[in-house]
């Protein structure tokens, strides 16, 4: 599967696209911007892109209008193809994101029902009561997601609403050839519509990818065969943020070897989760962390421990944004990229990613654990990487028990001796190939 093998780069197009926060219907082509980044993503060593919505919508996107459309805000269906094809020629996949829980109040669907009530042939579609009133004196109740009715449920179990969807998919690989989909919320998604829709994917695109959106700490009943090849990896993304914030490793790689370490009772040997810092509903990382120093060490820790690394836009330079300021400051617009130090540097650990099948397919052993270091193996048959992280100030002299020889640093193509006492500088990552 090439996701396995990818880093990925999340866009929020209407906020990266400087977007109207409401649908004003004016039509612009605003989605050409991502295309006029390309060589930026590129330079960032990421070699796929997650979209989040791009479909016609009430405001943010997750409260869809129309499924087949692309909104207008954003450009054309043909616009976007275009951009599509700048990215593909570019060598960069393309993900887009699948909000197929629930609707905006302006889906098509829904408005007919609005107007006919009982009398509309779509009244199915969703989870409805004729017997009571929603908040917006429809005249009838319905079924919105987790309490915001501007979120109305969809009704994934009636056959015309799962084939207009599988439609709408097969449609976007056919117009702008896409490379899979981000479930959103899928821990809400019915288990059977999530059987059919892989099905369906793998008879329209070969290596179709599917990463599901699962807040849980358990992602086992969505990584079965025929359901999804990835979740999103939060049980993670806390750890590593706070074992740097507490100086405490002990945090992450406690996650890290019940998720993917040596033992029978291991929960995800050999599955890729979708690791990450930040996104679009969390504070950015350069804000969260209280040592700037360790700003490019979590970097290197997320993309060196098991699973495939999203970078989301903006964060791969620094750029900052709390949570508690609003949406708008986690998903702005930026007037044009920037390259850093700390771009650079995540360049580096994409690209070594990348080239090395320990660190995109390897097993996960601790070799040394204080509460300032770390340093694990991945193995995958003759090929072994250490990841080694020195968050503090001071130096360090790493004994830990590994077969001597030497090493490579994937990072920068430096080689030395390895094994016995190995120095680890302030603030330091290293992904040593060792022979």
């Amino acid at each position: 599967m090439w996701a396995y093998e990818s880093v990925f780069y999340q866009i929020y197009p209407i906020g990266f696209c400087g977007a109207p926060r409401q649908n004003d219907g004016i039509p612009v082509n605003r989605i050409q911007k991502v295309a006029d980044w390309a060589d930026h993503i590129v330079s960032t060593g990421c070699n796929a892109v997650y979209f989040s919505p791009v479909f016609e919508s009430d405001s943010h996107g997750y409260d869809t209008r129309d499924f087949r459309k692309i909104d207008c805000r954003l450009g054309t269906n043909e616009q976007f193809a275009e951009m599509c094809s700048v990215l593909h020629d570019k060598g960069i996949r393309i993900v887009l994101d699948g909000v197929f829980n629930h609707v905006g109040r302006g889906f098509w669907a829904f408005q007919d029902v609005q107007q006919k009530k009982w009398d509309s042939p779509y009244k199915d579609w969703f989870h409805i009561n004729f017997d009571g009133n929603s908040n917006y004196n429809d005249g009838f109740w319905y079924e919105g997601w987790e309490g915001h009715y501007e979120l109305v449920k969809l009704n994934l179990r009636n056959e015309e609403v799962i084939q207009y969807l599988l439609e709408s998919v097969r449609g976007w690989v056919e117009e702008f050839d896409i490379d899979g989909l981000r479930l959103d919320v899928a821990y809400c998604l019915d288990k059977d519509f999530i059987r059919r829709l892989r099905s369906f994917c793998d008879s329209v695109k070969q290596d179709f990818f599917l990463v599901g959106e699962v807040m849980s700490s358990d992602y086992n009943p969505f990584l079965q065969p025929g359901m999804l090849h990835s979740c999103t990896n939060y049980d993670c993304y806390k750890g590593l943020y706070s074992s740097f914030n507490s100086m405490n490793m002990f945090e992450i790689t406690h996650s890290l070897l019940r998720q993917f370490g040596p033992e029978y009772w291991t929960l995800y040997k050999g599955q890729h989760l979708l690791s990450f810092v930040d996104n679009h509903d969390v504070t950015r990382v350069a804000s969260i962390l209280q040592d700037e120093h360790h700003l490019p060490l979590i970097y290197a820790l997320m993309i060196g421990m098991p699973g495939i690394p999203c970078i989301y836009y903006g964060s791969e330079w620094g750029a900052t944004g709390l949570k508690q300021d609003g949406d708008d400051a986690l998903r702005p617009s930026f007037d044009q990229p920037e390259f850093n130090q700390l771009t650079e540097f995540i360049a580096k650990l994409a690209e070594a990613k990348k080239s090395s099948k320990a660190l995109c397919y390897g097993d996960f052993t601790s070799r040394l654990l204080t509460n300032k270091q770390v340093i694990f193996e991945r193995k995958f048959e003759d090929e072994r990487v250490m990841v080694a992280i020195n968050a503090d100030s001071e130096p360090f002299i790493a004994h830990f028990d590994a077969q001597a020889g030497r090493a490579i640093d994937l990072i920068t193509g430096q080689t030395h001796d390895f094994g016995g006492g190995t120095e680890m500088p302030p603030y330091f990552a290293a992904y040593w190939k060792v022979y």
